[in-house]
């Protein structure tokens, strides 16, 4: 990233170039998922394994778009606040985000990873190899160890309750909305009597 901004020139980054780069980073991010995959079920990759590995890839990408619409629509409402000397703050905080390039990207990274189980000689390359080495390393490292797997089971925790958060949504029919209360003369309050 430091080498692609002093290639930039501190210009502002164009859609493009951010869609690009994310491209790249969730393709990499699915090739050593995929490479752990592999890692963990030994010889014979089984796929229910990819399955499974595949929907916490998506669980994953779904939740940073989620994200990244909540601070989009933070940031369009702190906008049209209209606080003197704040517009051009928030203008340059403002995050990049078109939901049609983010699934682009996220259907792209799932079929790169789905379609390793066919060529999975692709998968083992030089860059993915060294991230999946220094991820184990770190998981090795007896601090930074033991706090990366605190923060992967808080990753894991999270997931298994957007899970159940989805499929509670979906067995309830949806996010139920209250009916609105009639506003009548029926309505008590602490000081009415009752005769």
């Amino acid at each position: 990233m430091l080498a692609v901004n002093l290639l930039r020139g501190g210009r502002p980054k164009q859609l493009f170039e951010v869609y690009l780069i994310k491209a790249v980073r969730y393709l990499f991010l699915a090739d050593v998922v995929f490479l752990f995959t592999v890692l963990q079920a030994g010889d014979i990759l089984v796929l229910n394994d990819l399955l499974i590995a595949g929907l916490i890839l998506l669980i994953y990408f779904v939740g940073k778009i989620q994200s990244k619409q909540h601070r989009q629509s933070f940031f369009s409402v702190r906008g049209q606040a209209n606080i003197p000397g704040m517009g051009d703050l928030f203008n340059r905080l403002k995050p990049t985000f078109d939901v049609r390039y983010e699934i682009a990207v996220v259907v792209l990274a799932l079929v790169t990873f789905y379609g390793f189980y066919f060529i999975p000689e692709l998968a083992s390359n030089a860059i993915s190899n060294w991230f999946l080495d220094s991820i184990l390393n770190i998981e090795d490292t007896p601090v930074f160890g033991f706090v990366f797997k605190v923060i992967g089971f808080f990753f894991l925790v999270t997931v298994l309750m957007k899970v159940l958060g989805g499929l509670m949504t979906i067995l309830t029919g949806g996010n139920r909305v209250a009916p609105e209360q009639k506003d009548e003369d029926d309505h008590f309050d602490d000081f009415t009597e009752i005769k």
